[in-house]
């Protein structure tokens, strides 16, 4: 299986070097790894080495972060772009958004959040039909455009931030609008879902919803819905009559490798693994009533 190509900007040669470390210790020989110090050598990189998917700091010297991804997103509609940074500014979203960014992490994330957006980000560029998909992103972004102007629904531009609503967090609005997307991921998990299809589903600007989400819900998008499809994966697992091999194309996960390996990374064993420790023991249980 070909390596997906990855490059990694960031002016801080410790904090690349730990990203690069952390990543490489995960993916292993899945992944091939180019490092830059700034915007300037991310595009360099990108474009000579073929990357397909870009893991850039926004506030680097020369060429930023933002300016670097809208440069190599004019040279490939299909990458991934994932930014990491340590300012949480809604005008970075916005950009974010506009250069079709596969997610906004902020410092210091977790190594969770990285792999499973990596995990994401890597999926996407294996996967066929990369002109079907071209064409999608550019539905989202007239969507999400749409969404940043007068189509936003009224109450929506309330919560904007700079209005106040991050003061209340306990309000029954915000706890409304948090139990709606509860509810539309608990419906719709196993589809192929992007932060982008959520946001313009439920009607909020992409920047505000990725803004919104991980206030609420303590983690990203990619993270929380990976996480929801493996809770439902160990629930189907627990029923003997539910095929193994059937289980991740049930709960969203269209490739049975990669479904083995997010559930590993998250419970610690495998699909086959678990099913097997549930049934010895029920068989031990059973045995204790005799």
């Amino acid at each position: 299986m070909e390596k997906c190509r990855i490059v990694v900007a960031d002016d801080e040669p410790i904090e690349r070097k730990v990203l690069c470390k952390n990543i490489q210790s995960y993916f292993e020989d899945e992944v091939e790894i180019f490092q830059a110090a700034n915007g300037i050598e991310a595009v360099e990189a990108f474009s000579k080495e073929r990357c397909q998917v870009a893991l850039l700091d926004i506030t680097m010297p020369g060429m930023n972060g933002l300016d670097a991804a809208e440069v190599i997103r004019g040279k490939d509609k299909n990458c991934s772009i994932i930014f990491l940074t340590a300012y949480d500014e809604f005008e970075y979203a916005q950009r974010a958004i506009r250069v079709q960014a596969l997610d906004y992490l902020l410092k210091p994330g977790t190594r969770e959040e990285l792999i499973a957006v990596l995990e994401e980000a890597i999926r996407l560029s294996r996967q066929s039909g990369t002109a079907a998909l071209a064409g999608e992103g550019q539905e989202r972004n007239s969507a999400s455009g749409e969404m940043l102007t007068a189509g936003k629904p009224e109450d929506e531009r309330e919560k904007q931030p700079g209005h106040g609503w991050e003061e209340r967090p306990d309000s029954l609005k915000i706890r409304a609008m948090k139990k709606q997307i509860y509810e539309f991921l608990e419906e719709r998990y196993m589809e192929d879902l992007s932060l982008q299809d959520a946001a313009s589903r439920l009607n909020y600007s992409e920047p505000y919803f990725c803004k919104f989400f991980k206030q609420q819900f303590d983690v990203n998008f990619i993270t929380y819905l990976t996480q929801l499809r493996v809770e439902k994966a160990k629930r189907l697992l627990a029923d003997v009559a539910v095929n193994v091999r059937d289980v991740g194309q049930q709960v969203g996960f269209h490739d049975s490798s990669y479904f083995a390996k997010v559930f590993r990374r998250i419970t610690g064993v495998s699909p086959s693994e678990y099913r097997l420790a549930i049934l010895e023991r029920e068989f031990e249980e059973e045995g204790t009533k005799y």
